[in-house]
């Protein structure tokens, strides 16, 4: 019979170590190749060919550019400061990498030996931990502009830490709604409370996810918010100075940072690795692993096994293959923002809407609770009228051309005076 209790013991250090391993694996992994998706989905928006010589299709692409990066010259300016020079992209690609460890990724395994839970640390500060390190990946972009001692590498850095600044709060306030449904901040019980409420957190936190879904674009420094790399601009911005490896670790850290992000609006905002119905619920209660509650409040125990581990594991991979596509699809479709706009949207839009959605939303929680609606269906589907009528009314009613304004096209009050021709006889007419 098979054990229901968490594995431990010696087998327990064995399956966190193959969890950390086959993780960073993955990841890298599917860094690798979601550079190669992005420049096969660029030529297909464009109407071209894309990689198409290395390896079948192209797919040994990314082999090819990671040796040709290996093999370049390494160079280093004259006048930079050594050693932060090269602590720079070391900053940038560890958070990256790190903060994937906080995300389940399948439903639990069960083994002889007891459940195996599908994350590499299921720490109880999981949304937390995430937010930390996410912002710490600025600083290697600082540092790194800073450190070359290049003028345009400084102002690409001094753009990257403004812009975090600005969507950081709205990322954060984006997240309160989440945190005051679940309760917790560890992204398993988030996973949880959606298999609970038979709904996921997108409908009834319609405008958190815009929110979240607006700022991780703009902390990825992905476009239309790539100011710290806008190329006609900066030359490049923070790593102007760089080349070989030291320069490819940057883009290493930015997929990375798009594959968190990506994993993060499927866990908090699509439910994970929970795929429709409930025939893959399994989350731990009180040292015991059930599948919900009947109707007198009484556990259901789950019944766990490889085959829903793996259409788990597929389910949660497909969200986040569609994130990474729509990250790649918005880059080769929207123009980049000018500086202005970054600012104004970040301050005067984001950050005054985030709060007022978290006012809102808890009063509606506290109205629901002392009404008495419990927490289920019902409870969802007022959140989600609540949260459309909020949406709505951010994208039809707030920003009619009044705050965001597009370069090319003057508004009434914009549109310069036509002053009367005055035709002037030439001499000897």
């Amino acid at each position: 019979m098979e054990m229901l209790e968490p594995i431990s013991g010696f087998w327990g250090l064995a399956a966190s170590a193959l969890k950390v391993l086959g993780v960073f694996t993955a990841v890298m992994v599917v860094v690798a190749y979601t550079t190669l998706a992005e420049r096969k989905i660029s030529a297909w928006i464009q109407d071209r060919s894309g990689p198409n010589r290395v390896g079948p299709w192209g797919m040994l692409q990314p082999i090819a550019d990671g040796i040709k990066n290996f093999l370049k010259e390494e160079t280093m300016p004259g006048t930079a400061n050594r050693f932060y020079f090269v602590l720079g992209p070391m900053l940038a690609i560890i958070p990256a990498l790190m903060t994937f460890a906080v995300i389940p990724f399948a439903a639990p395994l069960p083994t002889p030996w007891g459940v195996v839970d599908m994350i590499v640390a299921d720490i109880p500060i999981g949304v937390l931990y995430v937010l930390a390190l996410s912002s710490l990946g600025v600083y290697g972009l600082v540092i790194s502009g800073w450190a070359s001692n290049n003028k345009y590498a400084f102002l690409g850095s001094l753009r990257a830490s403004a812009q975090m600044v600005s969507y950081e709060v709205a990322l954060g306030l984006s997240l309160v709604p989440v945190l005051m449904l679940v309760g917790n901040v560890t992204l398993t019980q988030v996973v949880a409370q959606q298999q609970q409420l038979d709904f996921w957190f997108a409908f009834p936190l319609s405008l958190g996810f815009i929110l979240f879904l607006i700022s991780a674009f703009a902390e990825t420094n992905r476009l239309p918010f790539d100011m710290p790399e806008a190329e006609s601009e900066l030359v490049t911005g923070y790593h102007t100075e760089y080349s070989s490896m030291k320069f490819s670790m940057f883009f290493i850290a930015e997929y990375g940072h798009m594959v968190t992000a990506s994993a993060l609006m499927a866990t908090l905002f699509f439910g994970g690795w929970d795929l429709p119905g409930t025939w893959d619920d399994a989350f731990w209660w009180e040292g015991m692993l059930i599948s919900g509650f009947d109707a007198a409040g009484a556990p259901i125990m789950a019944n766990p096994a490889w085959w829903k581990t793996v259409l788990t594991l597929g389910g949660f991979g497909a969200k986040v293959a569609f994130f990474l596509f729509f990250y790649i699809w918005v880059r080769w479709t929207l123009p980049r923002f000018r500086y202005d706009q970054v600012m104004t949207l970040g301050w005067k839009v984001m950050l005054p809407v985030s709060l007022a959605y978290v006012m809102i939303v808890a009063g509606t929680i506290l109205v629901l609770d002392t009404i008495g609606v419990s927490y289920g269906f019902t409870f969802g589907l007022v959140l989600t009228a609540v949260s459309g009528v909020c949406t709505a009314g951010l994208l039809f009613f707030l920003d009619r051309d009044r705050v965001i304004k597009g370069a090319s096209v003057p508004t009434r009050h914009d549109r310069p005076v036509r002053m009367p021709v005055v035709e002037v006889p030439l001499s000897g007419d």
